[in-house]
């Protein structure tokens, strides 16, 4: 029997790379760990605060708000300070564009899209079948009335032809000869010589003959015919497209595809639709004999193709457009308007005198259309107008206006109910001495937190401006010995110190690049107002208008500093 075997009594060694046992961590650990996630959460919560409730990056100073007030954030003069944005002695100026309401002309026309028809489309089909053996045309070519464009072989037609001279020539010296027996039967008839029967049948037999050679002749015209038309010859001027058969293929009468397309270009037609309610206004000046006058421009409306003549209504309405189609007539001497090209046209109906106001004055508000009048003291008021007709570049106003009025055009979207406006090329006026630390932020003067620096005694140069937090610019210090300063900078516009016995002039700014120009003009396509005021706000760029070259100075820095992209202008 197998006794089982004792345990080593003797202890085990320890394994050399055993882990320490795990200790839970002290309460010491635990507290800070706590706190810090605390601090952190605070640190976020604070920033997402900051963020949210942070003053806007630039100020009202420049515009509808005063300059502002001395002192940093909290100090004396600060947000809801005495002369903050928007408190009392608020002197700031808006810079804008402005037109005289004046007495005119326009044209009242009717724009539509048209398609070059041509007068006549003409297929060259052979008429005979037979080989091509010549083209005597080139693709494309401008060909007259009558010109020779092609030739098939006109051997057998001439042969045929031939023959059938020879039919009418025996068939008429037959009905000579016949008619020599007639004549010779009634003297022997008369001399009661032969039978009156054998006279009937002779003169039956003349008229007989004389009925085959009427149809030889036709015969023979027709020969002539089918010889005449182994020539193609060109039915009318105009242009000619491209051939379809080559020279040496066997051509058939009447083939489908022909031998090439014609298309009269000299005069040409543009057929277009107008609207049903318009008709009218075309009508009544067309019955009192007028020529309305018709444009035909390309497809950017840029350039003038030919000029013309209305023509004529269709006599129906398409009741699924409610439109009807018209049709005008163009000399097209030059050439430009090409069969099948869709064209803009502008039929002018009749010519009104109104009071006028470029299109970029009026704007569309809850009660309707209304635009900004500039009194005498430079303040703007708000005033319904009612519109009448329009055109491109101006809207005549039938209501709410007198003439030598002026009108804001540029800059309406800051301007409120007496706003205080500066115009264009006009010097600003001294406002005295800028209040020291009046930054771009709301509060954030020159002299920093707290109360601000003082001001300096007369005489002394100004301080130095202290950088305002959040890096923006600091402003220029006031001028020395108590003298105007240069009014307000307008929003976005960095302040720089002005020279002596001048004023503040904003740094060179490049011209707007290519992309840039399309971009602003690709954003506002669907507003013809704002694209209008765009357009006119890169003609003052390239012109060199200092007040132009202010506002894209001004573009430029918000967005160098992290605003986005420029607002622009409108």
């Amino acid at each position: 029997m197998v006794q089982p075997s004792s345990p080593d009594p003797s202890p085990q060694p320890p394994e050399p790379h055993a882990p320490p046992p795990m200790r839970p961590p002290s309460r010491r650990r635990r507290w800070l760990g706590a706190l810090v996630a605390v601090l952190v959460l605070g640190a976020l919560v604070g920033g997402s605060y900051y963020l949210v409730k942070r003053p806007p990056a630039e100020g009202r100073g420049g515009f509808a708000g005063g300059p502002r007030g001395p002192g940093g954030p909290g100090g004396p003069g600060g947000p809801g300070g005495p002369g903050g944005p928007g408190g009392p002695g608020g002197a700031g100026l808006v810079t804008v564009g402005h037109a005289e309401v004046t007495q005119a002309e326009i044209p009242i026309t009717i724009d539509a899209l048209g398609t070059v028809t041509p007068l006549a489309t003409i297929t060259l089909k052979p008429q005979v079948g037979g080989v091509l053996t010549e083209v005597l045309f080139t693709e494309g070519q401008l060909v007259k009335k009558g010109q020779l464009l092609a030739r098939i072989d006109p051997r057998p037609y001439e042969q045929a032809l031939e023959q059938a001279k020879g039919a009418r020539l025996r068939d008429e010296a037959q009905l000579e000869a016949a008619r020599v027996t007639l004549a010779r039967y009634r003297t022997l008839l008369g001399q009661d010589s032969i039978a009156r029967q054998d006279v009937d049948t002779q003169a039956a037999l003349v008229k007989q003959l004389e009925g085959t050679v009427t149809s030889d002749r036709a015969s023979e015209a027709a020969a002539k015919v089918n010889l005449e038309f182994t020539r193609i010859t060109a039915p009318v001027a105009g242009r000619i497209g491209l051939r379809t058969v080559d020279p040496g293929n066997t051509v058939t009468a009447g083939g489908t595809t022909g031998i090439a397309v014609i298309t009269q270009i000299n005069p040409i037609d543009v057929q277009f639709a107008v609207p049903q309610d318009r008709i009218p206004d075309i009508q009544t000046p067309v019955a009192a004999g007028a020529k309305l006058a018709v444009v035909a421009m390309d497809r950017n409306r840029s350039d003038v193709l030919d000029r013309g003549i209305f023509s004529t209504l269709d006599n129906l309405v398409d009741t699924t457009t409610g439109t009807v189609k018209a049709k005008a007539r163009f000399e097209n001497t030059a050439g430009m308007l090409f069969p099948s090209q869709f064209v803009n046209v502008r039929l002018t109906l009749r010519m009104v005198n109104a009071l006028v106001v470029p299109v970029t004055a009026v704007r569309t508000g809850p009660n309707g259309p209304y635009v900004y009048v500039i009194a005498e003291d430079r303040t703007v008021s708000m005033r319904a107008i009612k519109r009448g007709e329009a055109t491109v570049d101006v809207i005549a106003v039938t209501e709410g206006l007198k003439a030598g009025e002026m009108v804001v055009t540029e800059g309406g979207d800051r301007l409120s109910e007496g706003s205080r406006v500066q115009l264009q090329g006009e010097r600003p006026a001294a406002t005295g001495p800028r209040p020291q630390g009046s930054g771009r932020r709301r509060g954030q003067g020159a002299a920093g937190a707290g109360a601000g620096a003082p001001a300096a005694a007369p005489g002394t140069a100004a301080p130095a401006a202290a950088p305002a937090p959040g890096g923006s610019r600091p402003a220029a210090a006031p001028a020395a010995g108590g003298g105007s300063a240069p009014a307000p900078v307008g929003e976005g516009t960095p302040a720089t110190a002005a020279p002596s016995g001048g004023t503040a002039a904003p740094a060179p700014a490049a011209l707007p690049t290519a992309e840039q120009r399309q971009r602003m003009l690709d954003s506002a396509k669907d507003d013809p107002e704002q694209l209008a005021r765009r357009k006119q706000f890169l003609e003052q760029l390239d012109k060199g208008d200092p007040e132009a070259l202010a506002r894209w100075q001004r573009m430029q820095q918000r967005q160098r500093e992290g605003g986005g992209p420029g607002r622009p202008a409108s």
